[in-house]
């Protein structure tokens, strides 16, 4: 019997011959990544464990995120522990205000996450990654404090289903809509703690904003892993991020740097066991709206035309690269939102926030009446910058819709991809982008 992608992945990092799904193995992590809420946790029992320093200071990374800029002083706090942490023990990817970003888009943006990886991260959303080809998945705050020590985890080798998605998108759709799609098909236990598999003609032609969008949500399904085998699109953003890391330190760039294998290494067996396998023709898929209070609560957007709404938001890890910024200006320009609406645009990362103001989108979120944020998760998940009272609603390109998840626990909460996003800004309801072009 084969192996899957990420049966490969694992075993590669152990010194095992051959692993099975539903057996524990001890593993080398690549990289290890705490935020500015989980990562306090971990340093607290590293240092309680009476160690002085870290395994490796190039495979940590530290993003204080979440309440970043701090909004009040425990926040303040959390952020200088990880600033002291970092500063004492030589941390080199220890991203501060004004150069960080929120941690899944910042990440494969600076070239930190690689096809064949593996990584943890003490944030459940670490699943982003396995957008391209690595084994990335969330663990506990005392998970990362025993990585910090001796850079190991204890895995249990997940199960894996495959989902194969052929057909063509239709316009305004995407990986987002895919994902939504996946999660209102199978629930949010339909992939509980197995690895989700997305393949099919239709993923091979997703760029990379899309798949990420997806592994982002592979969470949402209670998986522990969303992935995605590295092919053509996977190398040309791998190059181009490695490209620019080494432009930034003056090398020069000889191979598309993959730590442990090749890209044909990187594919699931033929023979390869999956526990189940979906396969969807999407051809007529128009995009998914997740209502409350859950993600798999979805619907297609045409079905929900009467819900008003409060606020919108842009951004998050799932939706706050430039493609989704783009995507959103291009409907927005020359238009106003809808008076007494707010509309919350949040960059993932600086490096895209210049980049809405080089292209000019910026502008057109301002004239358009939206906000910008810093870099931040905020909103999503009812820390800052964009909390609901009682009784108002949000459409939101982020990934969790939960009650109480962006404030008061009778706020709602709705998920979008960009393109709906910025058409209901205008109409104030949730809307069809084809409803105001």
């Amino acid at each position: 019997m084969g192996y899957t992608i990420s049966e490969k992945i694992l075993l590669a990092h152990t010194d095992k011959k051959e692993i099975k799904a539903g057996e524990f193995i001890e593993a080398k992590i690549d990289l290890a990544l705490g935020n500015d809420i989980t990562a306090p946790l971990a340093i607290e029992e590293f240092k309680k464990a009476g160690f002085k320093k870290v395994f490796d200071n190039k495979k940590i990374v530290l993003v204080p995120d979440h309440f970043a800029p701090a909004k009040d002083l425990r926040s303040a706090n959390q952020c200088k522990i990880l600033a002291d942490f970092a500063r004492g023990q030589h941390i080199k990817n220890y991203f501060e205000v004004g150069c960080m970003g929120i941690e899944h888009a910042l990440l494969p943006q600076e070239g930190l996450v690689l096809p064949g990886d593996l990584v943890i991260g003490a944030d459940s959303h670490t699943c982003t990654y396995g957008a391209v080809g690595s084994y990335a998945t969330g663990v506990g705050s005392t998970d990362l404090a025993r990585a910090f020590i001796d850079g190991k985890c204890w895995f249990k080798v997940p199960a894996t289903i495959k989902f194969i998605y052929k057909g063509k998108l239709n316009k305004w759709v995407g990986g987002k809509d895919l994902i939504l799609f996946t999660i209102g098909s199978i629930g949010t236990d339909g992939a509980l703690y197995k690895v989700m598999e997305f393949t099919g003609s239709v993923i091979q032609r997703l760029n990379m904003d899309g798949r990420f969008a997806m592994c982002n949500m592979a969470i949402e399904a209670g998986a522990r892993v969303g992935i995605i085998e590295p092919d053509k699109v996977t190398l040309d953003y791998v190059k181009q991020v490695v490209a620019h890391k080494l432009q930034v330190t003056g090398k020069k760039l000889k191979t598309c740097d993959m730590r442990h294998a090749t890209c044909d290494e990187l594919k699931s067996d033929k023979d390869a066991y999956y526990e189940k396998v979906y396969e969807w023709d999407i051809s007529d898929l128009e995009p998914q709206v997740a209502c409350p209070h859950l993600p798999s609560n979805t619907k297609p957007v045409s079905k929900l035309k009467d819900i008003k709404l409060e606020q919108v938001v842009i951004g998050s890890c799932t939706n706050g690269r430039i493609s989704d910024l783009r995507i959103a200006a291009k409907i927005l320009k020359g238009k106003k939102i809808k008076p007494g609406l707010r509309l919350i645009v949040i960059p993932a990362t600086q490096k895209i926030y210049l980049q809405t103001v080089k292209e000019g989108l910026a502008e057109i979120f301002v004239k358009a009446g939206g906000v910008f944020s810093t870099p931040t998760c905020g909103p999503c998940l009812g820390g800052h910058a964009g909390i609901l009272t009682e009784g108002e609603r949000c459409l939101a390109t982020t990934n969790r819709n939960f009650i109480g998840r962006m404030g008061h626990p009778k706020s709602e909460v709705y998920l979008s991809n960009p393109a709906v996003a910025a058409a209901s800004a205008i109409t104030g309801r949730i809307s069809c982008p084809e409803s105001v072009l």
